[in-house]
């Protein structure tokens, strides 16, 4: 086997979208970034005046018409495309941040979007990002990865992301939309954030990046040796 699932788990802003890009980067897997596809459901429900706060036929039915594929762009890496439009930059934007997890919760959604990402790893080759792929996506995937870090790191991180992209946002208020988020994550009834028994923890509040990404590449690397072997 020279080609494995590799499932990373975690809280937002604990690094795992950059890590697992840049992971996958390394060794010519495809990355996919499943949050990426949750925020353009949640776009879309925005900018349709789709009402998502309780289940609803409205919702159920906008589902048809939501049409998400990743594309690469100039640089090579894949972009989220909402109904053939690139909107990698707009479903980063804080009010799609302040929505998402109120969206996540909704059965459907979660059907329609675990059903595309295993057609999208099924074959292998992959590293996925979200809050449920070992648990749900991949419960079979070869490798697990659960990151986590303290909340004022967490804070501080994606209050740099956000301003990267010229949306200025107080450390307060980032700080308790990650509190909110974490709690609906964590407690909603389908698929909730959590551990696979078999994951690796790694916490990455004193970690850079660059540690971050060359730790999991050595898991790989000892993961493959081990199946192999």
């Amino acid at each position: 086997m020279n080609t494995i699932k590799i499932a990373i788990d975690g809280y937002a802003g604990t690094g795992k979208s950059t890590t697992a890009r840049m992971v996958a980067k390394k060794l010519d897997y495809t990355y996919i970034d499943t949050g990426a596809m949750y925020r353009a459901v949640t776009l879309y429900f925005l900018d349709h005046n789709i009402p998502f706060e309780e289940l609803n036929e409205q919702l159920i039915g906008a589902l048809a018409d939501i049409r998400l594929n990743f594309k690469p762009n100039e640089n090579g890496d894949l972009c989220m495309f909402l109904n053939g439009k690139n909107v990698a930059n707009e479903i980063r934007h804080p009010r799609i941040s302040a929505h998402v997890s109120p969206v996540a919760v909704h059965g459907p959604v979660r059907e329609k979007l675990v059903n595309e990402q295993r057609i999208m790893g099924k074959e292998g080759g992959i590293v996925m990002d979200g809050r449920d792929i070992g648990t749900v996506v991949f419960p079979d995937a070869e490798l697990k990865i659960f990151m986590t870090a303290s909340m004022d790191v967490r804070a501080a991180r994606r209050q740099a992301e956000l301003e990267a992209k010229g949306n200025i946002m107080s450390l307060e208020a980032i700080r308790d939309n990650l509190a909110e988020r974490d709690h609906i994550d964590a407690n909603r009834a389908i698929a909730p954030l959590k551990k696979a028994a078999d994951a690796v923890v790694i916490d990455t509040s004193e970690m850079t990046f660059e540690d971050q990404v060359s730790l999991v590449c050595k898991m790989v690397e000892n993961k493959l040796k081990q199946l192999s072997s």
